[in-house]
C-alpha cells in the first residue's frame, strides 16, 4: 500500500508542477492536479475491465484449441 500512495503522491505532484509551469498559475497547477489524476483513474478502470475481457477470452481460446 505504501507503493501505491508514493505513487499517488508523485502523480499528483508532476500534475500540478506541469499546470504550473506551463500557465504560472496555482490555481490552475493544483487544479489539474486533483482532475488530471481523478480521470486518469476512471480511464485505468474501464482499461483493466477492457484488459480482463482480452485475458478472458484468450483463456478461452486457449481451452479450446490446444497450443
Amino acid at each position: 500500500m505504501t507503493k501505491t500512495f508514493t505513487f499517488a503522491a508523485l502523480h499528483f505532484s508532476v500534475a500540478f508542477l506541469l499546470g504550473w509551469a506551463f500557465t504560472g498559475s496555482w490555481l490552475v497547477g493544483g487544479a489539474l492536479a486533483l482532475v488530471e489524476p481523478a480521470c486518469n483513474t476512471v480511464v485505468f478502470h474501464f482499461h483493466e475491465k477492457v484488459w480482463k475481457r482480452i485475458e478472458r477470452r484468450r483463456a478461452e481460446r486457449a481451452a479450446i484449441v490446444p497450443a
